[in-house]
């Protein structure tokens, strides 16, 4: 960033001199008003629950323009990396800076795929689990529970460790979500295979077992390596900011990435395709597409309790660039496998006409967003509902750790301290006792 021409200047009603804040000026995006020596010249805070507008740090890995649906990865638009590159690709973009090129991407693979195996006796931690825990339960003790393991690769300072866990973590998450749903299963752990790719390696633990040889479904392995590149990261967003302020008090990397997979588990965060997808189902039980305009009718009556899962964003004022592209992956995926006539397929399209077309939608701009057509897409191909948001954890990681390591690169970074407006009770005594 570098600092504007202008200044904004803080005035006040009861006469106090009015005081200068510094203005800065990022690549593309609002301006930031620098308000760090706010507290130090007023006493006073700024209030903005939700931190809608308020910049906690710079960052030079993703931009989004909510307004004009535009998703950007170190200034690649996601549709073009979606189109052309594989999320290998894209997660040595995101954590060096620049796509690369054939020798550092034949590099880059065999690093990855060299680390996908995790220390044999995390299978053992893993059977301490119940076979019906949440997978995102039991994905945020693995997680924590590598550092018990890798402990070599914990020196936060060393520049080398937290490339070395970068690796680690991005490679061995596969391997986690797969004996997560393996072990829900009641089946054995498939061991990782370095002849296959990183997301065609993801499918065969998925699905495969030790009686027969199994054969990966290309289209379903670009259809999920799709998934990867759009949730691989999203700004400043929950989960993310989690895994930046954990990462800020100094612990280890494999903290902080436990940290985001737990924050993500909130259904108003990574579990919205898990809430998504069952409202489809819900609709198709009771009724169908024929009772799709009845559903909207009552979402639009804000009496009557009901949300419309998979529509508008928090950032995105237009259409989400990414649920075009998750729309396509979708139908390809449905074709490839059979499924063309799927009633849920049918069921979101008919949500999304009435949506486009509905005054009431279009003005609030409640346009589809990547988790209305990533559930259909998952469910398509054979993944258990329960497992969206272990899968979304995959994905987010590549962007959660360029995060941490940025972060932890800034010479302006602090351990993270929001402040409150309290509104509790001011001093008072304690009555004396007998």
């Amino acid at each position: 960033m570098h600092l504007s021409d202008k200044k904004a200047t803080l005035s006040f009603s009861d006469g106090s001199a009015p005081i200068d804040f510094p203005v800065y000026q990022g690549t593309v995006g609002p301006d930031v008003i620098d308000i760090r020596k706010l507290y130090g010249q007023t006493g006073m805070f700024t209030y903005d629950p939700g931190f809608m507008a308020t910049a906690a740090c710079e960052s030079a890995i993703t931009f989004i323009d909510g307004d004009k649906g535009q998703l950007l990865y170190r200034g690649y638009p996601i549709d073009q990396l979606a189109t052309n590159c594989d999320f290998m690709d894209v997660s040595y973009l995101i954590l060096n800076g620049d796509l690369p090129n054939a020798a550092q991407k034949t590099e880059f693979d065999s690093l990855v795929t060299h680390h996908t195996m995790v220390h044999e006796q995390l299978h053992f931690f893993l059977r301490g689990f119940r076979r019906d825990a949440h997978p995102m339960a039991v994905l945020t003790g693995l997680v924590g529970a590598m550092a018990a393991f890798y402990h070599d690769s914990t020196d936060i300072t060393n520049p080398r460790h937290r490339e070395v866990s970068a690796i680690r973590l991005i490679a061995k998450m596969p391997t986690l979500v797969a004996m997560a749903y393996k072990f829900s299963q009641g089946q054995p752990s498939i061991y990782p295979q370095n002849n296959l790719s990183y997301t065609g390696n993801f499918v065969r633990m998925m699905f495969a077992n030790p009686c027969e040889d199994y054969q990966v479904n290309e289209v379903v392995e670009r259809a999920l390596d799709r998934i990867f590149i759009l949730h691989a990261d999203h700004e400043q967003n929950a989960s993310t900011s989690t895994v930046r302020l954990c990462g800020s008090s100094g612990t280890n990397p494999f903290a902080a990435i436990a940290a985001g997979v737990a924050c993500l588990w909130g259904p108003a965060h990574g579990g919205a395709n898990e809430a998504c997808l069952q409202m489809l189902e819900h609709l198709q039980a009771n009724g169908g597409v024929e009772k799709v305009g009845e559903f909207m009718q009552q979402v639009k009556d804000k009496t009557s309790g009901v949300r419309l899962m998979g529509f508008g964003h928090r950032v995105y004022k237009n259409y989400d660039p990414r649920a075009k592209l998750m729309q396509q992956t979708c139908k390809e995926v449905l074709a490839a496998l059979g499924l063309e006539k799927d009633p849920l397929f049918k069921l979101a399209m008919e949500l999304e006409r009435i949506a486009l077309e509905d005054p009431y939608f279009v003005e609030r701009k409640l346009y589809p967003n990547v988790d209305f057509y990533s559930g259909i897409v998952q469910r398509a191909i054979g993944i258990p509902t329960s497992l969206f948001t272990a899968i979304f954890a995959l994905a987010r990681t590549v962007g959660w750790i360029a995060q941490w390591n940025e972060m932890l690169s800034d010479p302006d970074y602090k351990i993270g301290r929001p402040r409150q407006l309290y509104t509790g009770s001011a001093v008072r005594d304690v009555a004396k006792r007998r």
